[in-house]
């Protein structure tokens, strides 16, 4: 069974203190189905900004929030801390869903949502052609989707981080199996479609952060599934960036990288700022037990069509090879089998 963490007497004080007046707990309700701007909660609040600024530094000092900044933009989410997120979910699950100020507040959250997804979808459009190109010179997604589910298993585990997540899809795909998930990716227009897709599908416990693969903005040690779909070949340093993946990973927990097999299509590399034309399994074994990994298992994806003219998808699965210590061995695990 899983364990929850104590709280000291004074850190629940000010928690309740906090969390104890009509605005914060609206703020808190409304961080718990996504993260936000300054501009969203003004909105949704229908406050100046001093003054949801003013509850916001409030919930920050409580540490019940967190703040992480993309660009010019600064986002609120709730916090990483696993009694923190305890607390605030179990107060959001007690409140009554069908209240008037609640009710309102999901109206206007709606509608920023609703706004989110129009500038994701006007990025698709101008970006579609681009994309279009490489999809058709390798094996349909679903077909590798439903190999990497399998791969996961259907275990239920803590976290997950995907690196790249570009538009969040695996954070989606997966969404039913993790307790919480973060997609990093260095695009503020990638996020943008990434937290779209998030709100369209429903996912609220899963977060997209804007920063670089190789110094990601998340706890290390602490992960249970690292996920690098199709971003590998962006990378100046591939041995690095895994690496960095397998540093996010607790004891006993797995990577999973798709990417391309060794290819000569330089046009990708001239076009489509590809830094690496694939990846040999050799060179991929090497770098991850570099990095700390056992690989456990490889698949390959034959390209459609004419098989010279395209590209070959590759997953490899790795594992931490650290062994869990017992406390660690109670929390399940991506892909692991219920003990008795």
């Amino acid at each position: 069974m899983l364990t929850r963490r104590a709280i000291d007497f004074d850190t629940m004080v000010d928690t309740l203190k906090a969390a104890a007046e009509s605005s914060r707990l609206r703020i808190l309700v409304l961080l718990a189905q996504g993260d936000l701007t300054v501009s969203d909660l003004t909105e949704i609040l229908n406050q100046s900004q001093p003054r949801v600024s003013r509850h916001l530094r409030l919930l920050l000092d409580a540490e019940l929030i967190a703040r992480y900044q993309e660009g010019s933009w600064a986002y609120f989410r709730l916090s990483d801390g696993e009694a923190a997120r305890e607390f605030v979910h179990g107060v959001v699950a007690r409140l009554d869903p069908a209240d008037g100020q609640l009710e309102r507040d999901r109206e206007r959250l709606a509608a920023v949502k609703r706004r989110r997804q129009e500038r994701a979808a006007e990025f698709f459009r101008e970006n579609a052609a681009r994309w279009d190109q490489i999809r058709s010179l390798h094996v349909a997604d679903q077909a590798v989707e439903t190999a990497l589910t399998a791969l996961v298993g259907a275990r239920p585990f803590g976290s997950m981080v995907d690196l790249g997540t570009g538009t969040g899809r695996l954070l989606v795909l997966l969404a039913p199996l993790y307790q919480r998930g973060v997609g990093i990716d260095f695009s503020r227009e990638m996020l943008a479609v990434a937290r779209a897709n998030l709100d369209r599908a429903g996912v609220t416990h899963a977060q997209v952060r804007l920063g670089d693969i190789v110094d990601p903005p998340v706890e290390r040690g602490a992960h249970d599934l690292v996920t690098m779909h199709q971003v590998l070949h962006y990378a100046e340093d591939p041995a690095r960036a895994l690496l960095e993946a397998a540093r996010l990973l607790r004891p006993a927990g797995r990577l999973i990288v798709v990417d391309f097999a060794p290819h000569a299509l330089e046009f990708l590399r001239e076009e489509h700022a590809h830094l690496r034309l694939g990846f040999a399994d050799a060179q991929m074994a090497e770098w991850l037990d570099e990095a700390g990994l056992d690989l456990e298992a490889v698949e390959d994806f034959a390209p459609r069509g004419d098989a010279a003219a395209g590209l070959t998808v590759k997953l490899w699965l790795a594992r931490d090879r650290r062994l869990l210590v017992a406390d660690d061995a109670e929390t399940p695990r991506a892909g692991e089998p219920e003990k008795a």
